[in-house]
C-alpha cells in the first residue's frame, strides 16, 4: 500500500495561509514548521544582539534597520525562514518585488548580517540554514549558540557556549569560532565592540 505524499507549498500558498495567532512559522522545503516558543534568555540574547548592532548602525549613519518581523525567501523558493535578527539595507528594498506586501526579502544585497540564536531545533541552524544563506549569498551570517546546544564537532567536547560569524569568501561560507571573552570579528562591522561572553552574559 503506497502512502501519498503530503502536498509541498509554494511560498505564495504558505503566505496566504499564515495566520495571525501570534505565533512564528517558517517554510521549509515546502513544509510549515511552527517554530518553538522562545524561552527568556532567547529573547535576551536576540535583544541584546539587536541593540549592539543598532547603536553601531547608527554611529556610522548608515541605510540599515532590524525590523520586528520579517521572512527570508531562499533561491529556490522551497523555504522562507524569520531569522532572529535580519538586518536589511534600506537602499535595496525597492528592488524586492515582495516586501512592501509581505515583508518578505530574496536578494542578498538586501541583508548585510543574518543572524539565528540557536535553540532546540539547533539542527535548522547549523546546517538548512547556513547551506541556504551561503547559496543566497548573504555576506555574513551569526550563529550565535548561548547555551551550547549544538553539535561537539562545531562547539567541541565537552561543549562550549560559542558564537560562529561566517563570511562568503569566494561563494562558501568560511566559519570563525568566538569563545569567551575573545573579541568578535565582524566583516560588516570591523569596530563593533563586542565580546562573546557579553552576549552568553545577557541570557542570564
Amino acid at each position: 500500500m503506497t502512502q501519498a505524499l503530503p502536498k509541498l507549498l509554494t511560498f505564495n500558498e504558505f503566505i496566504e495561509w499564515y495566520p495571525n495567532d501570534g505565533k512564528r512559522y517558517e517554510l521549509h522545503k515546502g513544509v510549515i514548521i511552527e517554530m518553538p516558543p522562545p524561552t527568556g534568555s532567547h529573547e535576551k540574547v536576540v535583544g541584546f544582539i539587536a541593540r549592539k548592532l543598532t547603536v553601531e548602525f547608527d554611529r556610522l549613519n548608515l541605510p540599515y534597520t532590524i525590523p520586528k518581523t520579517a521572512l527570508i525567501q531562499t533561491p529556490s523558493a522551497e523555504s522562507a525562514y524569520s531569522p532572529d535578527v535580519l538586518l536589511l539595507n534600506l537602499d535595496n528594498l525597492d528592488n524586492e518585488p515582495l516586501f512592501q506586501k509581505q515583508s518578505t526579502v530574496s536578494l542578498a544585497a538586501s541583508v548585510p548580517i543574518v543572524i539565528e540564536v540557536v535553540s532546540s531545533n539547533w539542527r535548522d541552524d547549523y546546517y538548512n540554514k547556513f547551506r541556504d544563506y551561503e547559496e543566497m549569498g548573504i555576506p555574513e551570517y551569526w550563529i550565535a549558540d548561548y547555551a551550547a546546544l549544538g553539535a561537539r564537532k562545531f562547539i567541541g567536547n565537552p561543549k562550549q557556549p560559542t558564537i560562529f560569524v561566517c563570511e562568503l569568501v569566494d561563494d562558501e561560507y568560511q566559519m570563525t569560532a568566538f569563545q569567551g571573552n575573545t573579541a568578535i570579528s565582524s566583516p560588516t562591522f570591523p569596530q563593533l565592540n563586542l565580546t562573546a561572553q557579553q552576549i552568553f552574559n545577557a541570557a542570564n
